[in-house]
């Protein structure tokens, strides 16, 4: 570890001491579309740790990308943070970030799970894994996304719309893996096989899968590990009937996703951006992801005290660059479009 690294760790970690003292007065404008209560720890902590005060501006995530967008030069964010690749991308592709160079970050964060320029960084992970109805369905009858395309599945699965930013950076991978025929030619097979027309949120797909509607489903694996958790007797009742596999694993592994986060191009508060980003990396950071809200760090090897994630155990994750989720995404879309996928 390099003397820089080692200053930065001792930063986020909160033992610098001076770190308060200097950063007193300093703000950091955050644009955010994280919705998630359990943030403000994570919020806290960078105050705590470094004396920056936040201010945050919260709204859905297309509609923040729209504001920071429409403010141009006169924007006063500093870090837009978001939830999918396929979002940071559309970021990336109106000019709304600046590159970042942190010889901390490349240490930290994989090279799979960060825009190879610098211009945004994941800092959590989650995964889309395949829900399944216990009592209908073993777990060996869906091992790979591939699988759900199975003329045995007729009338049996249940999704989220096609214009679905989770929907569109899984067909992002799979153009990747499989090729745009191919991919297509899934998407027109699973849309054959839908037990009803695309709708709802990940855990409607769940509700829905345990009620019978359907047998199968396809979610993010935070939604499964978030009724794992509840203390309300009819999120238990879910999952004791719903199980969930974790796609491709003698494959490319499952397709993984990122919340991440980067530089606002017009940032007033540049340094204070850079080390909130650098906060999020650290192990404290990364244990609030995932213990506040169910998503595995992004930095390897980081131990978290969540024992809905200890259950669903490790698994062999796609290696594939998230940033190519968003490079594929038009295509994706236009797949969707000529399969009748709503």
């Amino acid at each position: 570890m390099n003397i820089r690294i080692a200053r930065i760790l001792a930063l986020v970690s909160g033992m610098t001491g001076a770190a308060g003292v200097l950063s007193q007065d300093k703000v950091l404008n955050l644009y955010t579309s994280r919705h998630y209560q359990t943030d403000e720890a994570l919020y806290a902590g960078f105050t705590k740790a470094t004396g920056i005060r936040i201010n945050r501006i919260e709204a859905p995530e297309d509609a923040l990308i729209e504001r920071l967008r429409n403010e141009g030069a006169r924007s006063p964010a500093d870090v837009l943070i978001t939830v999918d690749a396929g979002r940071l991308w559309r970021a990336e592709q109106m000019g709304l970030f600046q590159p970042v160079k942190s010889a901390f970050l490349d240490a930290r964060i994989p090279a799979a799970y960060r825009e190879p320029g610098g211009l945004w960084y994941g800092f959590s992970l989650r995964a889309r894994v395949i829900a399944y109805h216990k009592a209908k369905v073993k777990p060996e009858e869906v091992p790979t996304y591939e699988s759900l395309a199975e003329p045995k599945w007729r009338g049996r699965i249940c999704v989220r719309s096609a214009t679905n930013i989770y929907s569109l950076s899984l067909m992002s991978a799979l153009i990747h893996h499989l090729g745009p025929q191919k991919a297509e030619e899934w998407a027109r097979a699973v849309k054959a096989n839908l037990a009803r027309d695309p709708k709802g949120g990940d855990t409607d797909q769940l509700r829905s899968v345990a009620a019978g509607e359907c047998d199968v489903a396809i979610s993010n694996h935070y939604y499964y590990a978030r009724l794992a958790r509840s203390d309300k007797p009819e999120d238990r009742a879910v999952v004791e009937r719903v199980g969930i596999v974790f796609p491709n694993q003698a494959s490319w592994g499952t397709h993984v996703n990122v919340s991440g986060a980067g530089v606002a191009r017009h940032a007033p508060n540049r340094e204070a951006a850079v080390r909130f980003l650098e906060y999020l990396a650290s192990d404290e950071a990364q244990r609030y992801f995932a213990d506040g809200n169910n998503e595995w760090p992004a930095v390897p090897g980081v131990k978290t005290e969540n024992p809905a994630l200890a259950v669903l155990g490790e698994f062999r994750r796609d290696a594939l660059n998230v940033a190519v989720l968003g490079r594929n995404q038009p295509e994706a879309q236009k797949i969707y479009d000529r399969a009748g996928w709503k």
